[in-house]
């Protein structure tokens, strides 16, 4: 009888996470996307924009508080280019990022890949500038 409880639990936190990865990948505004940070492998999730950040949120995971908060502030993009067979999904770009806190990887869907460029863009003047 507690193995069938054990088992309901695992089914239970199992379901939790599938639901919580739905939601995550299906709400307004959000994209799927891919981070790497240094050298370790490519972690799934979602981004959000919120005002001057992009907000990644893991999709494994129990929380709904973003991992990463990447600025615009001081982000540059160093290159981009299509993901080859085996590195990820196919059609899927990767853009290195030069930000304050070290490089940082992101891999998106080319429409994704879109957006992202243009919220960059978009910054106001004085976003890439340092008062010190």
């Amino acid at each position: 009888m507690a193995a069938l409880g054990i088992l309901a639990g695992v089914f239970a936190v199992a379901a939790l996470l599938v639901i919580r990865g739905f939601v995550l990948a299906r709400a307004r505004g959000t994209i799927v996307c891919r981070v790497r940070d240094g050298q370790g492998g490519w972690k799934s999730g979602v981004a959000r924009y919120a005002g001057g950040e992009l907000h990644w949120i893991p999709f494994l995971g129990l929380g709904l508080r973003p991992r990463h908060a990447i600025a615009r502030r001081g982000l540059t993009v160093s290159s981009r280019r299509m993901l080859g067979t085996g590195e990820g999904p196919a059609g899927y770009w990767t853009v290195v990022c030069s930000a304050e806190r070290g490089p940082l990887s992101l891999a998106m869907s080319e429409d994704a890949l879109t957006g992202f460029l243009a919220w960059l863009e978009s910054a106001p003047p004085s976003a890439h500038l340092d008062a010190a």
